[in-house]
């Protein structure tokens, strides 16, 4: 036997300290001190000037009424300042990372979080980093769909933000300091975290990623001062609670059902229900594993906020073996009187729902090529092509990053039109069984994206699901949209334009090269009178999944901003 002699390595270095500051700027104005619940209930009719949550209000519309930038103006739009992350993706390659967050911004302060545990303070007018923090997180941690963080929340002086290996901290605002920082899921079985938090009365709300690795997903809640967790809302019923008939009675399927939510969800105070998208079963192609409609996967689910009881689910792809997640966001709005929500599904389609039961309104197809099946305007799904037999390959439309991937449609009060970004693409899948190991991939099949023959469009409909205009794109449209009240939506393509277009035409009115493609969500806040319209670039992610023949692009981690001339 044999010894050896281990050498003390010392303390890690904490990479957030490398950023010489002059003594004091590295402290940011306590502007989210005053930041509530009520603050953000209002926000945006009583300050438009910020963006203090995620989507920008509750309802999820990601639409401003700033207005100084206008379809008359906007051609003198120019480069207000670029801010570099300057770091690339360590967890699961440099090929992986992508900047995919919403720009957060309180009077004057932005914060931002990034890829690999980072997260930013800038000064919003002038791009200049305030503070910066890095979490220590394990290279080793598993990953179905890219290095990736969708961005914070911020309240009561704090900014909140998950990490890849499923922690959710909060950080003192004022100069990046860990305040608290809990774990909410398990590396060990394939669970991870990417989702923008939601900060609803005292709670910051979170969801869990790793469907791909077979693991039960489940929503959480967070006491803002403590971090003390409050309540989980598992979204597979385990066997004898509601929804678990959908799952085989022997075995451990439903342990294994996915269903994870990792995209933000939106609120209704009135309603006190968060609305949330589930995501796919697991196996992901292989639906032999788990027969039945495999509730609440692919589903709107309305969960009490109090509670964390799901009180009613609309499932829109049931039994899915295409990996049709129905993470996308649930926009909430008005019409005729009611209180509705709408959805742009990765099925194809167009959900129109009562938001107070989940009554059906209207589904309509948003995309040009669907051959997976068909779902009737009386919500009957009928599936045709799909991966049933080993070895077998299957050709269908959309493909599994669906017609509309993750990043988000908006919508305008002011024209009453729903922008979405589409993604006409397809893909074969050959089933391909594997026995379910923990924290190992359990898609179930091989899939290849189409690399030629594809389309995209910033396609514009109205609450009965009409098209009213399409803005045509050679490649996919694979990021978010912005609406504002000088009647333009902005948007970014794979090619690296930024474009904006008259929203209610869908004229192209504007263009600048970012020099990287977009994958992320563009948000607008003014400062001393000046709007801003920022958008984070950085291709990459799951490129493999909506976009193959760019895997080679250009990464990139700039965030911009664009104003108006100061003169």
């Amino acid at each position: 036997m044999t010894t050896a002699d281990y050498v003390d390595a010392g303390e890690a270095v904490d990479q957030g300290t490398l950023n010489y500051k002059t003594p004091g700027a590295d402290v940011a104005p306590p502007v989210v001190q005053g930041v509530t619940y009520e603050r953000i209930l209002k926000a945006r009719e009583e300050e438009p000037h910020n963006w203090l949550t995620y989507y920008g209000a509750y309802d999820g519309q990601r639409y401003s009424p700033l207005d100084q930038i206008n379809t008359e103006n906007v051609k003198r739009l120019l480069p207000a300042w670029v801010f570099q992350a300057g770091t690339t993706g360590l967890i699961a390659g440099a090929s992986t990372y992508s900047f995919e967050a919403a720009p957060v911004v309180v009077d004057g302060v932005m914060f931002v979080a990034g890829w690999d545990g980072w997260c930013w303070a800038l000064d919003a007018r002038t791009g200049v980093e305030i503070w910066r923090y890095k979490h220590a997180v394990p290279f080793d941690v598993s990953l179905c769909c890219g290095n990736v963080n969708r961005g914070v929340a911020v309240a009561k002086g704090k900014v909140f933000f998950v990490t890849a290996n499923a922690h959710v901290l909060a950080l003192d605002a004022t100069n990046g300091k860990r305040v608290w920082d809990k774990t909410y899921g398990d590396v060990r079985a394939g669970e991870s975290a990417t989702v923008a938090p939601l900060v609803v009365k005292n709670m910051v709300i979170v969801g869990s990623s790793g469907g791909e690795f077979g693991v039960r997903g489940h929503l959480d809640a967070f006491d803002v001062d403590s971090g003390e967790h409050v309540w989980r809302c598992y979204t597979v019923p385990k066997p004898g609670e509601p929804g678990s008939e959908t799952w085989p009675e022997d075995g451990e399927a439903w342990a294994r059902g996915g269903a994870n939510c990792w995209l933000t969800g939106t609120f209704d105070a009135e309603t006190n229900l968060l609305y949330v998208g589930t995501g796919n079963p697991a196996p992901d192609f292989d639906g032999d594993v788990r027969p039945g409609d495999n509730l609440y996967t692919d589903s709107i689910i309305a969960v009490d906020a109090d509670s964390g009881r799901i009180q009613w689910h609309y499932q829109c792809t049931p039994h899915d073996v295409w990996d049709y997640d129905s993470i996308s966001e649930c926009i909430l709005f008005e019409s005729d009187g009611r209180k509705l929500l709408g959805h742009f599904d990765k099925n194809g389609y167009f959900f129109v729902l009562d938001r107070t039961n989940g009554e059906r309104i209207s589904i309509t197809p948003f995309v040009d090529r669907i051959t997976w099946g068909a779902i009737t305007r009386d919500g009957q799904v009928t599936a045709k092509v799909y991966p049933d037999k080993e070895g077998d390959p299957v050709h269908f439309y959309p493909g599994p990053a669906g017609a509309k991937e993750w990043t988000h449609a908006a919508y305008s009060p002011k024209t009453e039109l729903f922008y979405v970004p589409v993604q006409d693409t397809g893909a074969t899948a050959t089933r391909r069984r594997r026995e379910f190991k923990e924290s190992i991939p359990y898609w179930g099949a091989g899939v290849q994206v189409d690399i030629d023959d594809m389309a995209g469009s910033i396609s514009a409909f109205d609450a009965a699901g009409e098209e009213k205009w399409r803005y045509r794109n050679d490649l996919p449209m694979c990021a978010s949209v912005l609406a504002t009240g000088g009647d333009l939506v902005f948007a970014g393509k794979p090619s690296g334009e930024f474009v904006a277009l008259d929203a209610r035409t869908g004229e192209q009115l504007w263009q600048f090269q970012c020099g990287s493609g977009h994958h992320s969500s563009p948000t607008t806040y003014s400062v001393d009178g000046r709007q801003f319209i920022a958008v984070p670039v950085g291709w990459g992610g799951w490129a493999e999944g909506f976009l193959p023949g760019m895997l080679g692009a250009g990464h990139g981690s700039a965030l911009m901003a664009f104003a108006l001339p100061e003169s």
